[in-house]
Parts: C-alpha cells; sequence; structure tokens
C-alpha cells in the first residue's frame, strides 16, 4: 500500500464554484516533492491540510474533519473504463492522496493511516460530490452516476502532522471495531437514509455533518436501520 501522488490545486475559475470570485481548487495536479500536512483548524476558518494546496469555498470545504481526500487509483482506473477509456490522471477527481492497494472507499470511519513516517490521518467520512465536481468532471449526469457508484473515496483529519511525497509507505495502524465504512456513510446520506441509525457506532471519529444527521434522524423516530455492512 503506497501512495502514488500527492496532489495540490491552485485557484482556478469554475462556472459554479462557491467561492470569492468564483474559483475552485479542485482541479489538483501531483506534486514532486515533499508537503507538510498539518491540521488546518476548524471548518470555516481553515482550508486544506496540505501546504499550498487552495481550498476557495470554505462554506463547504476543508476544515479539520476534512483536512486531506484520499481517492484509490482501482477506482479511476475503474472509471477510465466506464467513461470508454477517457484518461484520469491522479488527482482528477480533486483528491490529495491517490493511493494504491488501499480501499480507501471501504475504508472504516475511525481507521487510522501512517503515511510515510510521521503522518497519521484518521477517515470521517466519505466525499460528497457537488456540482463544481460535475462541472470539472465534464460529464453527463456526473453527479447521479458518481452516487450510484457509491465508490466515494474518504475525507481524513489531520492527527500526528507529518512531511510525505509520492512514493511512501500507507500503513493500517488502527481499525475500530464497527462496521461503519465511508462507502455506506456516504450511502447513509444520500440513498439509503434508513442506514442512518447504523452510523452511530462509529460516532466517536465520525464527520460531526453525518453525525448531526444520524441523530436527528432517530430523534425523529427513524427506525433503527440496517445493520451497518448489510
Amino acid at each position: 500500500m503506497k501512495l502514488l501522488s500527492v496532489n495540490v490545486g491552485r485557484p482556478t475559475p469554475s462556472p459554479s464554484a462557491g467561492g470569492p470570485g468564483g474559483l475552485t481548487g479542485i482541479d489538483k495536479r501531483p506534486f514532486e516533492g515533499a508537503v507538510r500536512v498539518t491540521d488546518p483548524g476548524p471548518k470555516g476558518a481553515g482550508g486544506s491540510g496540505l501546504a499550498g494546496d487552495a481550498v476557495c469555498d470554505l462554506r463547504h470545504h476543508g476544515g479539520s474533519d476534512q483536512a486531506v481526500y484520499a481517492f484509490a487509483r482501482e477506482e479511476l482506473d475503474a472509471w477510465e473504463r466506464e467513461l470508454d477509456g477517457r484518461e484520469l490522471r491522479d488527482g482528477s477527481f480533486g483528491e490529495n492522496l491517490t493511493t494504491l492497494g488501499v480501499d480507501v472507499s471501504g475504508a472504516l470511519i475511525g481507521e487510522r493511516w501512517r503515511v510515510g513516517a510521521g503522518l497519521l490521518l484518521e477517515v470521517t467520512s466519505g466525499r460528497i460530490p457537488c456540482r463544481t465536481f460535475a462541472d470539472h468532471i465534464g460529464e453527463k449526469g456526473w453527479v447521479r452516476r458518481f452516487t450510484r457508484e457509491a465508490a466515494t473515496g474518504a475525507y481524513l483529519r489531520v492527527i500526528e502532522p507529518g512531511t510525505i511525497r509520492a512514493g511512501d509507505p500507507v500503513e493500517i495502524v488502527h481499525r475500530p471495531d464497527h462496521e461503519v465504512t465511508a462507502a455506506l456513510q456516504f450511502r447513509a446520506v444520500t440513498t439509503e437514509r434508513t442506514l442512518l441509525p447504523s452510523l452511530l457506532a462509529a460516532a466517536s471519529a465520525l464527520h460531526p455533518e453525518a453525525l448531526r444527521q444520524a441523530r436527528d434522524y432517530v430523534a425523529a423516530g427513524g427506525g433503527p436501520g440496517a445493520r451497518a455492512g448489510h
């Protein structure tokens, strides 16, 4: 398991960007060299965890619980086949980390990864597709297609800062005792809301917005839902 690339973005115009001046940082490109990764601070104030990486819409992106976004090279390859051979370079989905050999969408909420010698990350949620993502990819019905596939990649928070570069090993150093994956969390907050109560098994590490949705669903009389992983 390793990093194929570490990707950072510069502000670029987008017709649907929510950032100031209609700018987005979604166009991530592989960076040659070392990148420092730290906790960027709370949402609304902090952006990306990666030094030099732009997050323009601080209302919806960035912050401690979405400090880093990872996506598997294997999933990019699968989308290349789905999109009739369209080339998708590392960083194409706006991911900071393109991995090889890591089941990113199947990672458990609260799972911890050691990347390189120092960086320690913790999985918080899957990625919800937005219009900016759709504009960036430029494929018809993209949000619907990405949602149906539910191979969302994973957002991670920074537990211990560190410096990383392409080729660094990725080691799973902790797997929590529940079955709530990033993909299941994504399905629960999008297409299968009866799964929301299942997310409470991962409450200690879950992205705060997903945790709020799960608690609100239960408080409103939502049933126990399907057991995580079923």
